[in-house]
């Protein structure tokens, strides 16, 4: 088994949490209920950043957060990783 059918529902996975994290979050601020820690949603964005990306898109959610502008940073370093990594498997 190859580290990319092992990785891909892993990273998959991590970004659906992190997609779900971002849109619980924008709901519970919109019901003044608990909320997810920024700190919290800072790591998830770090594993998961393409579900955190998209929700922070399509919900509106923490685009003004300064702390926030590092999630298309996270989003380039994966980009980066994995076309670092998905060569070493085809050899």
């Amino acid at each position: 088994m190859s580290l990319l059918s092992t990785a891909a529902p892993i990273v998959l996975l991590l970004n659906l949490v992190a997609f779900t994290a971002f849109y619980r979050d924008k709901r519970s601020a919109e019901r003044m209920a608990w909320r997810i820690s920024e700190r919290t949603l800072l790591i998830l964005a770090l594993l998961g950043p393409f579900g955190a990306m998209v929700a922070m898109r399509i919900f509106r959610h923490k685009t003004r957060k300064a702390k926030f502008r590092l999630v298309p940073l996270f989003l380039c370093l994966h980009v980066a990783l994995a076309a670092i990594l998905i060569p070493m498997q085809s050899c």
